[in-house]
C-alpha cells in the first residue's frame, strides 16, 4: 500500500499544476478600456454591450442571482468526487440538479469520465491539450478534436474556452473566433460592484472589443479585437479587506493574514455575494481546480474545514430567493434570452429532462449502467485512460489529436460519434443510433479546426476526420441532452465504474495489465 501511495503522490505534480488564476488588484480601468458601444445597434441575442445593468432591461429584483460553478484541468474520478462533494446534494429552485462547466485539458484525462459527465448534463469546454498559456491554434483545436473523437462530445457542444493560467492574448481570442467557439471565459472582473468604475460586466460580445483585462493584455480594449457575436464571460472575483480573490479563493489567506482562516474567507465571500445580490445582480463565480479539494487522491490533504466552509457558503446562498447555481452555458443562454426569475423554466437549458435508454441495454454511451464492461482500456505508460470509442495507436497530441485506432490485437474498430446521433444513443461498437426520432437525432456542426483551417466533422474510426464540403455550420435540430438533463449526480453504479476506472489507470501506470 505504501508503494501505491508513493506512486500516486509522484503523479501529483504532473496532474495538478501550480495554482493559477490569481490576481492582486484591478486589471482594467475606464481610461484603459476606452470602451464604447451603442445599445440601440447592439441587440440580443447575438450582440450585447458590456454593461453592469441586467440584460433585456429587466429590473434587478426580477433577475436571478447566478452562481457560476466551473472547474479546470484533467477529468478523473478524484476531480469529479471533489466537485460532487459540493453539488451532488443540491438542486436549483425548479427542482433540477446542478450543472457546471468543466474546462478540460487532454493531459491525464480519462475520456470515459468526460463522456459520463457530459451525458449527465454538464458542459464540457476547452482548456488546451497540454495546459499551456497563450496557446497556439493546434493546442486549442487539437483538444476539441480529441474530445469529440475519444469522449464523443459533439463538435457543436464544445462552445467555451478558458486559457490555462488565464494567460491569453488578442491572438488567442481571434483564434477562438476563427474556430467558431461561442465564448471565452479568461478575463477577470477585478473591481468590486460597489465602486462606480467596476468592471463586473454582464457577459458581452466583442463587437466593440474587450472591456476587461485592459491593463493586463496588450492589443485588447479601445475597440479591439472586434469579433462580432463572440462572447466574453468575465470571471467575477471575491473581495476581502486587501483585494480580489479569483480562482480557488479558499487557498488564499484572507485579509493578508499569515495563515488560512476559513471563517474569514466565508465572511468575505458572503459580503461579496451580498453586494452582487443587493445591486444589479451580476453573476458571482466559484472557479476551482478540483484536485486541491480532493479527499480521494493520495498526497492531497484538503482541509475538511475548508470543504465545510464552501458548502456552508452555498447553503447560505441558496437560502436567498432566486439563487441559481449554473454552468457558463446556462448563464449565457439566459443572457441571450433574458426572462424574469419566475419564467426560468421557459429556457430549455434549465429544464431537467433525461435521455431514455433502457438500463438493460448494453451500449457504451456515457451512462454507467449501460456501458459497464464495454470500455476500452488504453494502457499508455505515462497515463492510461478508458474510452467508449476505441484506443488510439498513440496518445493524442497537438500535432496528432486523432490517431488511428489500435487494432493490433485483432479487435474490431469502434465507430466514433457521427454527425447525426446524440451521444447517449450512439452505439460505437455496432455503429448504429438507437433512436430515430427528432428528440435524439441532430445535425452536428463542422468546425474549421483542421489543417489550414479545413472544416472537420465527427465520425469515422480514427486517423482522420471527414472534411466538410461546405464552410457553413449546420444548426442543431434538437435540444442537446446536456442542455436539458436532470442531475449531474453519479449513481451508485456510476461511482463504482469511476472507481474501477481510476484504479485501472493507476495499475496501468504501474505496468499491471487490467482487463474488463
Amino acid at each position: 500500500m505504501r508503494s501505491f501511495t508513493l506512486v500516486c503522490a509522484a503523479l501529483l505534480p504532473a496532474i495538478a499544476l501550480a495554482q493559477d488564476g490569481g490576481i492582486s488588484g484591478p486589471t482594467t480601468s475606464t481610461a484603459a478600456a476606452g470602451y464604447s458601444c451603442d445599445p440601440s445597434k447592439c441587440k440580443l441575442p447575438d450582440c450585447n454591450c458590456a454593461s453592469t445593468s441586467p440584460p433585456g432591461g429587466l429590473s434587478p429584483s426580477d433577475v436571478p442571482q447566478f452562481i457560476v460553478f466551473t472547474a479546470d484541468d484533467a477529468i478523473q474520478s478524484y476531480t469529479l468526487d471533489s466537485i460532487n462533494q459540493f453539488l451532488a446534494q443540491r438542486k436549483n429552485p425548479n427542482g433540477c440538479g446542478i450543472k457546471m462547466t468543466y474546462f478540460t485539458s487532454n493531459a491525464y484525462t480519462n475520456y470515459t469520465l468526460v463522456t459520463d459527465w457530459y451525458v449527465a448534463g454538464n458542459e464540457i469546454a476547452d482548456h488546451t491539450m497540454t495546459h499551456v498559456g497563450q496557446p497556439p491554434a493546434e493546442e486549442i483545436n487539437g483538444n476539441l478534436i480529441s474530445l469529440n473523437a475519444l469522449a464523443g462530445i459533439p463538435m457543436s457542444a464544445i462552445k467555451g474556452f478558458r486559457a490555462p493560467f488565464l494567460n491569453y492574448s488578442s491572438d488567442t481570442l481571434k483564434m477562438l473566433y476563427k474556430s467558431e467557439f461561442l465564448y471565452d471565459s479568461s478575463a477577470s472582473a477585478s473591481i468590486p460592484v460597489t465602486q462606480s468604475d467596476t468592471d463586473a460586466y454582464w457577459p458581452y460580445t466583442l463587437d466593440n472589443g474587450m472591456a476587461n483585462n485592459c491593463l493586463a493584455v496588450p492589443g485588447t480594449c479601445k475597440g479591439e479585437p472586434k469579433l462580432p457575436g463572440f462572447w466574453e464571460i468575465p470571471m467575477y472575483a471575491f473581495f476581502d479587506d486587501v483585494g480580489p480573490h479569483l480562482m480557488d479563493p479558499w487557498l488564499d489567506n484572507a485579509n493578508g493574514a499569515s495563515s488560512a482562516n476559513d471563517a474569514a474567507t466565508l465572511s468575505y465571500m458572503q459580503k461579496t455575494f451580498t453586494a452582487h445580490y443587493s445591486g444589479n445582480r451580476q453573476p458571482i463565480g466559484l472557479y476551482m481546480h478540483p484536485i486541491h479539494l480532493s479527499r480521494t487522491y493520495p498526497g492531497v490533504n484538503a482541509r475538511k474545514s475548508t470543504i465545510d466552509m464552501i458548502n456552508a457558503f452555498l447553503d447560505w446562498a441558496q437560502q436567498q430567493q432566486n439563487v441559481w447555481i449554473v454552468s457558463n452555458e446556462q448563464l449565457l443562454d439566459w443572457v441571450r434570452h433574458p426572462v424574469p426569475a419566475s419564467q426560468m423554466n421557459n429556457l430549455a437549458s434549465f429544464k431537467c429532462a433525461t435521455p431514455q435508454v433502457d438500463a438493460s441495454t448494453k451500449i457504451c454511451n456515457g451512462i454507467p449502467q449501460n456501458e459497464n464492461g464495454l470500455l476500452s482500456h488504453c494502457a499508455f505508460s505515462d497515463f492510461p485512460f478508458y474510452t467508449c470509442y476505441g484506443c488510439p495507436t498513440t496518445q493524442p497530441s497537438p500535432s496528432n489529436p486523432n490517431p488511428p485506432q489500435d487494432l493490433s490485437g485483432g479487435q474490431t474498430a469502434r465507430h466514433r460519434l457521427p454527425t447525426n446521433c446524440s451521444t447517449p444513443f450512439w452505439d460505437p461498437i455496432d455503429g448504429k443510433c438507437l433512436c430515430t426520432s427528432s428528440t435524439c437525432l441532430f445535425t452536428d456542426g463542422s468546425r474549421p479546426v483542421g489543417p489550414n483551417g479545413a472544416n472537420l466533422t465527427g465520425g469515422g474510426t480514427g486517423g482522420a476526420f471527414t472534411a466538410s464540403a461546405s464552410t457553413a455550420t449546420a444548426t442543431d435540430s434538437f435540444v442537446p441532452f446536456n442542455d436539458a438533463m436532470a442531475s449531474p449526480l453519479l449513481s451508485k453504479g456510476a461511482r463504482h465504474a469511476i472507481i474501477l476506472g481510476f484504479v485501472g489507470a493507476l495499475m496501468g501506470t504501474l505496468g499491471v495489465s487490467v482487463r474488463f
